[in-house]
């Protein structure tokens, strides 16, 4: 029998729902991949009972003439930001240790619902908060990649869905959930050479996530290509009453729509993603990319984003501000850690509780958060930022009466050292350089494999799409996709 943690979600589903191989057979084979990778620290909490529960539902379903769901038989990694009732949620921070909900997300519960199962729960960095996947109190995810000049150094998975990406790249689980604020699904994704997308805000129920940046936050797959994210994400996607920013709308049958045939579609290239001293490897993936969208029949454009340059900055004041306040609620009353020491009055414990169980890139973002909004600066930084915020969606808007869709890099370099950055946290920030404007602007955007740098790391390439276009976005996912033709994977070291 074929090596079934090689097969990718429509394999699975395929040969599941064909009854060439056992749902059973499938949970078990990727059960144990997991229990042999101790070394890459992807999960947190395994649950090979919950892969086979599922599996052993979607067996008899078949066996019994049932039709099964778009994810019948596929085991999945769950990002330890979900909420997954009976199974510990910690969101990677020792604050939440030991918090066990007793109750379902509804992105999860989506995914039960159409036949996957769990595998465990996936490390991340704490409370979705960095680009690294270094910040997590349950120890840095190791990408299971290695640069080809003999250093053996580890290397960063990408943050904060890092867990999820070095789990599909090693072939831990074929699919995950990410969530993606600034570029969290994205950036991970181009590390390890695999496709992830953010859908457009709203897509995906927030409910039962936990909350980083209410207004960017979005729950999106990440697969080993384009056609396992459209199965995916139709499957987590749909309207929840219990989301008040949740999109009233019909799914769409993303699968089925696929096609790699552009014609009579106009790409934008912004002339302001060309930084100075860009990545040679970088620029040279992104003309490929431009070539291959150019076979797939698409016309390239030069568009402009006039207000790039203040993403980031508008980000980084939005984003700290809102988990200021979406992290005030951990205090050590109701649940997770509580740290009272003798004598302690309540702001005591407060105090101690939150110095604790919070980590430092945490407790960064929480003070930013909190002087940005404190009074005297609520209008010079949270209400410009709002404002720059409103001119960079504009610029989107501007741009697509030229374009359906705009190629860009992922992220400015090929996966990084761990312990290379972090000390650096501006130089640690600039990774999400490409990846927020679209976040601040709510739009659809996916990362495809464009190939391999000179040290034979993988790079992506990153397609932007108008508000509700996720089609266009998988299409030209699968246009790059077809014609780049990569197939690399990272050797067995773990």
């Amino acid at each position: 029998m074929t090596d079934l943690t090689k097969l990718g979600v429509a394999a699975i589903r395929s040969g599941v729902a064909s009854g060439e191989f056992t749902a059973v057979e499938v949970a078990t084979a990727f059960n144990a991949n997991v229990a042999a990778a101790k070394a890459l620290n992807a999960f947190i909490v395994e649950t090979p009972e919950k892969a086979i529960e599922a599996a052993r539902a979607v067996d008899s379903d078949r066996a019994a003439g049932k039709p099964l769901g778009k994810m019948a038989g596929v085991p999945i990694g769950m990002k330890d930001l979900f909420a997954t009732e009976g199974v510990q949620t910690t969101a990677a921070s020792h604050i939440l240790e030991g918090f066990v909900p007793t109750y379902e997300s509804t992105v999860s519960a989506n995914l039960w619902k159409a036949g996957a199962g769990m595998l465990g729960k996936l490390n991340l960095d704490q409370f979705a908060m960095g680009s690294s996947n270094e910040t997590s109190y349950f120890g840095n995810v190791i990408s299971p990649w290695r640069r080809n000049d003999g250093s053996n150094a580890a290397l960063a998975p990408g943050g904060s869905s890092g867990g999820s990406s070095s789990a599909i790249a090693a072939r831990l689980c074929p699919a995950a959930t990410g969530t993606d604020t600034g570029g969290s699904i994205r950036q991970p994704a181009a590390f390890v050479g695999i496709s992830g997308i953010k859908p457009t805000y709203g897509r995906c129920s927030r409910w039962g996530i936990v909350a980083f940046a209410s207004s960017l936050d979005q729950a999106g797959p990440m697969a080993r290509d384009v056609r396992d994210c459209a199965i995916m994400l139709e499957a987590m996607a749909g309207f929840d009453p219990k989301d008040a920013t949740s999109l009233d709308l019909p799914v769409p049958e993303w699968e089925a729509g696929l096609s790699g045939d552009l014609r009579g579609k106009k790409v934008g290239i912004p002339r302001e993603y060309r930084l100075d001293g860009i990545d040679e490897d970088i620029a040279a993936m992104w003309d490929n990319g431009i070539a291959w969208l150019k076979d797939a029949g698409a016309e390239i454009v030069e568009i402009s984003l006039p207000h790039t340059k203040y993403a980031l900055p508008a980000y980084y004041i939005i984003a700290p501000a809102e988990a200021s306040s979406n992290l005030a609620r951990y205090d050590g009353v109701r649940y997770g850690l509580r740290d009272l020491p003798d004598g302690a009055g309540l702001q005591d414990m407060y105090a101690a509780t939150r110095a604790a169980g919070f980590g430092a890139e945490v407790r960064r973002r929480i003070m930013i958060g909190t002087y940005v909004l404190s009074a005297g600066f609520y209008d010079a930084y949270y209400t410009q930022a709002q404002k720059v915020r409103a001119l960079i969606a504009r610029d989107f808007e501007a741009a697509w009466a030229q374009c359906d869709l705009i190629l860009a890099p992922t992220a400015p370099s090929a996966a990084f050292g761990l312990g290379e950055k972090t000390s650096d946290p501006l130089a640690m920030y600039l990774n999400d350089v490409f990846a927020v404007p679209a976040s601040l602007a709510g739009l659809p955007a996916m990362s495809v494999p464009g190939g391999l740098d000179k040290q034979g790391l993988p790079l992506g390439l990153q397609i932007v799409g108008k508000a509700l276009d996720e089609q266009g976005v998988l299409n030209a996912g699968l246009a790059i996709e077809e014609r780049a033709g990569f197939t690399a994977e990272a050797e067995k070291w773990w």
